[in-house]
């Protein structure tokens, strides 16, 4: 009867030993898949086959491509401006932004690319309106930009635990 009683109890010590061990592992591989990188699909069938992504997540982040002021629909600049361009832009990054249950309001890194330095009071009366919260904030001019833009604007977005509905 005692080897039958100590037979019992080294099996439940070593069940107890190995999944003690096995916890870790089991913590390390969740918080490796938390933190994996996706990059998810483009939302306009037109840009599938370019070489980025519209909106990578990395955890928590989530960082967008450089958006410009073209029309979706006609895959033309918007004519009128830096501040039409603006609109239009910032417009474009709301709409990636609500496919993935965020908001201009999760933003909290913004680089913008200017074509003219000349633009930037134009382009600050349209950008305030859009982000109150005032995100952290980078301007820079470039000689020139996409399509002949005169403004390009990426963002990096705080989101949470969201998850995207394209995954």
């Amino acid at each position: 009867m005692k080897f039958i009683d100590f037979t019992a109890l080294v099996l439940i010590v070593y069940v107890f030993f190995v999944s003690c061990a096995e916890q870790p592992q089991q913590k390390q591989r969740q918080q490796t898949q938390k933190h994996k990188a996706i990059f998810h699909k483009s939302h306009e069938p037109a840009k599938a086959a370019l070489p980025f992504s519209d909106v990578v997540q990395a955890g928590d982040f989530w960082y967008l491509s450089g958006q410009i002021g073209i029309d979706h629909k006609t895959r033309t600049l918007v004519p009128g401006g830096i501040q039409v361009e603006t609109t239009q832009t910032l417009e474009n990054i709301r709409q990636v932004l609500e496919l993935h249950d965020l908001s201009l309001n999760d933003v909290v890194k913004v680089t913008v690319i200017l074509d003219d330095m000349n633009d930037f009071s134009s382009f600050n009366e349209v950008y305030t309106a859009y982000f109150p919260k005032k995100p952290a904030r980078t301007t820079f001019a470039a000689e020139s930009l996409a399509m002949g833009a005169a403004v390009e604007i990426e963002v990096v977005a705080f989101g949470g635990n969201v998850q995207s509905k394209d995954n």
